[in-house]
């Protein structure tokens, strides 16, 4: 894993076409690139057992606030063109951190902290 700095080149925050909420940053790093996101922001509904849909959750909120909150920005508008850090391998962006100050998001840590409210939402009937 190294530490590398990017330029955020394009952003995505919507459904993919599975229906997943998600976002994904697009990182340019001078010659090559990666993408950091893809994280549900939402989870599904079952009903009687069944699947019934998807809903936003608190954490996926909550995660889209710590990335504005890291990059600097108050928007999700203003990712593009910022230049932050990033804790990554050839395959997978870890982390993301603020340019300048020693502040970071790590993605598995935070979903570690959250794990119990993605798990499928389960109503009775």
């Amino acid at each position: 894993m190294e530490i590398k700095n990017a330029k955020i080149k394009d952003t995505m925050l919507g459904i993919e076409d599975h229906g997943i909420m998600t976002f994904m940053l697009h990182l340019d790093y001078e010659g090559s690139g990666q993408g950091a996101g893809g994280y549900g922001l939402d989870a599904p509904i079952k009903q009687n057992g069944e699947f019934w849909k998807r809903v936003g959750i608190a954490s996926g909120m909550n995660l889209i606030m710590e990335i504005l909150k890291v990059v600097g920005v108050s928007k999700w508008e203003d990712l593009k063109g910022k230049h932050i850090r990033v804790r990554a391998e050839h395959n997978h962006v870890h982390a993301i951190g603020h340019l300048i100050k020693d502040e970071w998001l790590d993605f598995g840590e935070y979903f570690e902290e959250f794990k119990t409210e993605i798990e499928p939402l389960i109503l009775k009937s």
